[in-house]
């Protein structure tokens, strides 16, 4: 698990996007008043490496894994007739991403310790193996065992006065804490707000 010790200085750096404890209005009030009103900008932010680093940041500590993780997945992409797609499909189908998705964890963090915990079947088997990878068709659930415990207890109450979205890939049912991966995500820049060529970029130089 990627170890992340001030995602506050992290946020400000690479956009509050990159963790869901920065997605608060409280932050980005924050970061408004420490602005006044001028963008934050950097000498290495200026550069071509500046903008493919930042952007390799921003998806490392989005999807919460490690520098030879996301390395790992790039070398596999990059053999893709797509490689964004390729790229954003794999992270997105990790078993982690797509219980977060789901709605059936709050964060991707609690999402990857409820896998390594074996609260959560694939088609019906435990895993703890953040991440295993997903595939249309598989059907995701919270093991009985689990059900009772707080961490699910008042899941689908705190998802409802969340109202986060769930994608188009994935059909999930709050009152019985199951969902089904229905297809494989579609990349879109301006849905994501993450640019996987320039991830490819970084690590083609």
């Amino acid at each position: 698990m990627l170890i992340v010790k001030s995602k506050y200085k992290i946020a400000k750096r690479l956009g509050a996007g990159v963790f869901d404890k920065t997605q608060t209005q409280k932050f980005a009030l924050s970061e408004a008043r420490a602005k006044g009103g001028k963008p934050r900008g950097g000498r290495r932010g200026g550069s071509d490496f500046g903008r493919q680093l930042l952007e390799k940041q921003k998806v490392r500590f989005t999807y919460g894994i490690s520098e030879k993780k996301l390395s790992a997945y790039v070398d596999e992409a990059t053999h893709a007739e797509k490689p964004s797609v390729a790229l954003f499909q794999q992270l997105e189908m990790r078993i982690d991403n797509a219980i977060y998705r789901a709605g059936l964890s709050q964060t991707r963090r609690s999402a990857r310790q409820a896998v390594s915990h074996g609260h959560i079947l694939i088609n019906g088997k435990r895993t703890t193996t953040p991440s295993q990878m997903v595939k249309s068709g598989d059907t995701l659930a919270v093991r009985d065992g689990s059900r009772m415990s707080p961490l699910y207890a008042s899941l689908a109450e705190k998802a409802a006065d969340q109202s986060r979205a769930i994608p188009k890939w994935i059909d999930s049912d709050m009152s019985t804490l199951i969902a089904k991966i229905t297809s494989e995500p579609s990349y879109s820049t301006i849905e994501t707000g993450l640019d996987f060529p320039t991830v490819l970029e970084f690590y083609s130089r």
